[in-house]
């Protein structure tokens, strides 16, 4: 059997990354989230809902390079995910 060394497991764990934050108008975001909008200058705490910041980085994605638009693109999809499963009637 492989044993494991936990607390070398546990320090390559970036626990901060995904951790939740409200924003203004009651919004949750990552960590994550919030350092890529603020990479590319959207303020999200001026969006009352989550589509209005998915409507902003659409109207921006097609002026980065693919990279960039990579990173911004995982970040809508992550947020129309958490957006989806908060507000659909279950």
């Amino acid at each position: 059997m492989k044993e494991y060394d936990i607390e070398k497991l546990l320090g390559a764990i970036d626990f901060e990354k995904n951790k939740l934050h409200k924003t203004k108008y009651n919004l949750y975001l990552t960590t994550y989230e919030i350092a890529v909008l603020k990479k590319f200058h959207i303020d999200y705490d001026n969006y009352q809902t989550a589509k209005q910041i998915l409507q902003q980085i659409e109207q921006i994605i097609p002026d980065l390079d693919n990279d960039e638009q990579e990173e911004l693109d995982e970040v809508s999809i992550s947020i129309a995910e958490r957006d989806y499963y908060q507000n659909t009637n279950k």
